[in-house]
């Protein structure tokens, strides 16, 4: 699979990546490259997905404005892994509320309720297998969407938002 692809280097600079080289080889990203999207809860930049050579998951970061958190969702068909890469907060599973800090991280399996909360900018890692969830961020990305548009374009990627009770649990 050859690849010609463009990423952002900081705020302002960009540089080409995996120019005429076989993305299967893997490639190396710099702090902050990727494809970067923009939501309003704060920034996604995806790392490697079937677009960029990995079609068995999907790698990138997610920070989160203070407050933001991400809402209590669903995967139906894929696992998920979020490793606190600064901040700390809370992560729901399965009604459960689990302080993190760096480098706590969560394993969510398929079909498991979770979420995150926090009161403090947050960065995370997320790894998802099988990929799926990037696509979700492409398609929501930098636009102002209802409640009922979100929860039908994640459908659209296998993920729900009309979770059951979510008490957490002691």
């Amino acid at each position: 699979m050859r690849r010609t692809w463009l990423v952002r280097l900081g705020a302002a600079s960009a540089a080409l990546l995996a120019w005429g080289q076989d993305t299967r080889e893997g490639y190396v990203l710099a702090p902050g490259a990727g494809e970067v999207l923009q939501r309003a809860s704060g920034q996604i930049v995806i790392k490697a997905s079937p677009r960029t050579g990995s079609p068995r998951l999907a790698v990138g970061t997610q920070t989160l404005r203070p407050g933001a958190g991400i809402a209590v969702h669903q995967h139906v068909g894929a696992d998920e892994v979020l490793v606190v890469q600064k901040g700390a907060g809370l992560v729901l599973v399965n009604g459960r509320k689990l302080a993190v800090e760096p480098g706590a991280a969560a394993f969510v399996p398929a079909g498991a309720w979770h979420g995150v909360e926090n009161a403090a900018e947050l960065e995370i890692l997320w790894i998802v297998s099988p990929p799926g969830l990037e696509d979700f961020f492409r398609e929501t990305a930098g636009r102002a969407l209802t409640r009922d548009q979100m929860a039908e374009i994640a459908r659209k990627h296998g993920t729900n938002f009309s979770a059951p009770n979510t008490a957490p649990r002691p």
